[in-house]
């Protein structure tokens, strides 16, 4: 028996809904990040971008349990001496409540070239409409 690995011209990916309103924010980074990366496929391999496309809507109203809303805070650095900043969960779901998700589930995605084409495939809108209905994707529970 020989060993089968998925090659990127064979692969059809698919296109799935998540809504975010009130689901953990690691719940939801998980599911996420298992979808573009493909583990729930039969012919899923490592090394190949086997995944599919995940849109997440109500990303404004995800849940952060404890005190994480207010404790947790997310570093920026400028490359310039001195130029590190820092901003609350608070602030950022205020300004740009995509950013949250989309840090959750970049880390924890693979630290090589392919998570970088693989966090392509996460599309994440703020409120309750998005743009890619022409795709028709499946809605997905968490």
């Amino acid at each position: 028996m020989k060993t089968f690995l998925a090659k990127k011209e064979t692969v059809q990916p698919k296109w799935h809904l998540i809504d975010a309103e009130g689901v953990p924010l690691g719940r939801l980074a998980v599911k996420a990040a298992n979808l573009i990366r493909g583990r729930h496929k039969a012919i899923y391999t490592p090394s190949v971008d086997t995944g599919d496309y995940v849109v997440v809507i109500n990303a404004n109203k995800v849940v952060l349990t404890g005190k994480k809303e207010q404790q947790n805070e997310y570093m920026f650095f400028s490359g310039f001496v001195g130029g590190e900043s820092y901003r609350k969960t608070t602030v950022m779901r205020e300004r740009h409540p995509e950013f949250i998700i989309e840090h959750a589930v970049k880390g924890m995605l693979p630290k090589n070239r392919i998570a970088a084409t693989m966090l392509k495939k996460l599309r994440v809108f703020a409120g309750a409409t998005h743009t890619h209905e022409a795709n028709s994707p499946q809605k997905i529970s968490v």
